[in-house]
């Protein structure tokens, strides 16, 4: 039996891949800033844990108490939404932690122990906005951006060790708690000058020719953790799907995800 260890499971995409990879016999290990067990099913397969990627002792204790994982998925993130003139450097640094430096600190935590067996993997889940420009999320695209990088290139170093690195990148999805779970963080990022232009991104927002859904990027998920082949990205969701399609550099991607799905 294979366990997993997914971070960010207390909603959204996190939440659903912990309910996915369950539903398929793996062994769960879901974790959380402020663990709630009522949100998972009650089973010997599935263990929860409190963990924040941004502190090393946390790291270091969830991974004793998970004891040997199989894969690792980088799912916790936050979001981040207002024009970045507006936007505290402080704000920009919280951002990163967690959403680059955390995803570093629990691939570098979870690596050891790959590279010993010769065997592992590590999911690291980005965004859309990686694959084509979008607005108003300068910030939370570089913090998103950055981990598509390091993933490309870590890559190439755990060959070696039969150690696997992968990409899943989800588009929007109105039904997580992205902007509801950011709330207090992008109050003010909106400045009176960028109002005109924040309503008619809103706006655009409002009527998507095609989103994501949660079960989209637990499906990538869990496609990435048992494809053995060498692709590196799998867009998650109808309007990444085409985003990646529409991009030279991830065009194959996106045709080898439609064709698995």
């Amino acid at each position: 039996m294979k366990t997993v260890l997914i971070t960010g499971c207390s909603s959204g995409y996190g939440l659903e891949t912990a309910r996915h990879f369950h539903a398929q016999g793996w062994k769960v290990v879901a974790t959380m800033r402020s663990p709630r067990s009522d949100l998972l099913p009650v089973s010997h397969r599935l263990q929860v844990l409190p963990l924040d990627v941004t502190r090393p002792e946390s790291i270091a204790r969830t991974l004793e108490a998970a004891g040997p994982i199989d894969v690792l998925v980088n799912n916790a993130g936050l979001g981040l939404f207002g024009a970045f003139e507006a936007t505290p450097m402080a704000t920009v640094r919280d951002i990163f932690e967690t959403n680059t430096f955390g995803t570093m600190a629990m691939t570098q935590a979870v690596l050891p122990q790959f590279r010993a067996r010769r065997a592992g993997l590590v999911v690291n889940v980005t965004s859309s906005a990686t694959l084509a420009p979008m607005p108003l999320v300068a910030a939370y695209t570089a913090s998103k951006t950055a981990i598509e990088g390091f993933t490309a290139s870590l890559a190439f170093e755990l060959e070696a060790f039969n150690v696997c690195v992968k990409l899943v990148q989800p588009g929007y999805a109105p039904t997580t708690r992205f902007t509801a779970n950011g709330a207090e963080r992008m109050q003010g990022l909106v400045p009176e000058a960028y109002v005109p232009y924040a309503q008619s991104v809103f706006a655009t927002l409002g009527q998507p020719a095609a989103t994501t859904s949660e079960r989209d990027v637990a499906e990538a998920v869990w496609l990435a953790a048992n494809d053995a082949s060498p692709q590196l990205r799998y867009p998650a969701g109808a309007d990444a799907v085409a985003l990646a399609a529409r991009n030279p550099l991830f065009a194959g991607a996106a045709r080898e995800h439609s064709a698995a799905l």
